[in-house]
């Protein structure tokens, strides 16, 4: 079995991080931006606007980004202090072509 499928896969099953990972697709659709201080869609989001959207605690937040990142599924980018995260389409493209010749 493929590993990095198998780590995608695990960071999917849990509800939140899959819909985290669903809310990226569209950051400047499903995330109040306001007061951003980088562009959404090419740096991606901000985690502190992340966690006013799913209504965690921020470290809560940045765990279960930090488990989609080492998925491979979304990069992070610093902007002075904050972490800022974007979907890693093309990894994605890969790890469902690659679930699409496993199963």
């Amino acid at each position: 079995m493929d590993p990095d499928l198998v780590d995608a896969l695990r960071a999917l099953a849990n509800p939140t991080r899959l819909q985290l990972l669903s809310w990226l697709r569209e950051p400047e659709r499903n995330f109040s931006l306001e007061g951003a201080i980088a562009d959404p869609v090419e740096v991606g989001v901000c985690v502190s606007h992340i966690q006013a959207k799913v209504g965690l605690a921020q470290s809560t937040v940045s765990a279960y980004m930090a488990e989609l990142q080492r998925a491979g599924l979304v990069r992070a980018t610093r902007v002075g202090k904050w972490t800022h995260y974007k979907r890693d389409e093309q990894r994605i493209a890969e790890l469902v072509a690659r679930l699409g010749q496993t199963l």
